[in-house]
């Protein structure tokens, strides 16, 4: 279902018409779309990244959960491709009145191929298991409100390794983008051109990051990509200000690398902080309520901030400061490498006084 939404959801966003066919009530379905779309996100990242990180060998669990991770610079690159082909290839006129809607539209091919992928893909066996027992078992509880019950350190560790990832994130993709174009008045081709370069290399290094964490440890990479992070801000400006479209792309790629360090490793961590039972709540609840309070208002703050102070300055000391509160949360955690998911099941079932599910030890 939350596929389906997705899909929908995006395909209709390239279908509404303009403002000046049917006046304020454009940009009031647009909303309710977006509402719809990232309603349906919450449950689907969730969902994809827990499929693939419960089937997921204890050594190894670190990259191939990762994957759906990469899958997310794919759809950015996918996304700019198009984009870039249709305003090169279109007068501007023609790419405003329907060039952008293109992009939109092939989202209904790739929902298309996740549905089938989905529905032909069998749940994770320690899934099953907790599900069965919790059907057989009356007394044991899961989902949301017993997550935020038992489990509320877990939900604010996953919200702060999420934080400054979210935050930086559109700092590079979205308000660079915004910087320099009001900044610099720089051609917006020659910036989706610089994405598109810089998400190929994030897609490369995003398994390759998540390895290093199965390797190392969650914690040490995961910090690692924090502290980074609190820097980018401070060198990416100036390198900006030189307009040299190289330098530019060497910026924006830094960042993306510097970001891989936390997102790669994120579903293998947050899986590794909940039982099965609620595993699906807590990680989704973590990660996208942090959406709305990080990533959601990182391009508007940090334009209020460029417009109050006239300077990149305050945006990388509010990028430092997410930096500093994901560190702290990093640093608080329980490092979870190779760990077994059934051992955690069994934690939290002699933890709360629940029967052990089928299949732990």
């Amino acid at each position: 279902m939350t596929i389906i939404l997705v899909g929908v959801a995006t395909f209709l966003m390239g279908c509404l018409p303009g403002y000046n066919t049917i006046g304020y009530w454009a940009p009031a379905l647009l909303v309710v779309l977006r509402f719809v779309q990232g309603f349906a996100v919450g449950g689907e990242w969730g969902g994809a990244v827990l499929l693939v990180a419960e089937h997921s060998p204890n050594k190894s669990r670190g990259f191939w959960a990762s994957w759906p991770q990469a899958a997310v610079p794919v759809g950015n690159l996918l996304a700019t491709v198009v984009l870039l082909t249709m305003s090169f290839i279109l007068p501007e006129d023609e790419f405003l009145a329907w060039g952008w809607r293109v992009a939109f539209w092939l989202s209904a091919v790739i929902v298309v191929i996740g549905y089938y992928i989905r529905t032909h893909v069998s749940e994770a066996p320690i899934f099953l298991e907790a599900r069965e027992q919790v059907e057989r078992e009356k007394s044991i509880n899961y989902g949301v409100l017993e997550v935020v019950k038992k489990y509320p350190r877990g939900i604010l560790g996953a919200m702060g390794l999420r934080f400054a990832e979210n935050i930086l994130y559109y700092i590079i993709v979205s308000f660079s983008i915004v910087y320099l174009k009001t900044v610099h008045e720089y051609d917006t081709s020659q910036l989706l051109l610089a994405l598109l370069i810089a998400h190929v290399v994030h897609f490369l290094v995003i398994p390759q990051v998540g390895r290093l964490s199965d390797r190392f440890g969650r914690k040490p990479v995961y910090l690692a990509g924090a502290i980074l992070g609190a820097t980018w801000a401070f060198f990416a400006f100036p390198m900006f200000d030189t307009q040299n479209p190289v330098i530019i792309i060497l910026a924006v790629t830094i960042g993306l690398c510097f970001h891989a360090l936390m997102y790669a490793g994120q579903p293998a961590i947050m899986a590794e902080m909940f039982p099965t039972r609620m595993r699906y709540s807590g990680v989704s609840l973590g990660y996208q309520v942090t959406s709305i309070i990080a990533g959601s208002m990182a391009p508007i703050i940090a334009t209020a901030i460029l417009q109050e102070t006239g300077s990149w300055v305050g945006v990388a000391l509010y990028v430092l400061g997410a930096c500093v509160v994901t560190g702290i949360a990093v640093v608080t955690l329980k490092e979870t490498k190779g760990i077994s998911l059934r051992d955690v099941d069994a934690a939290d079932a002699e933890r709360h006084g629940i029967p052990v599910p089928n299949g732990t030890a």
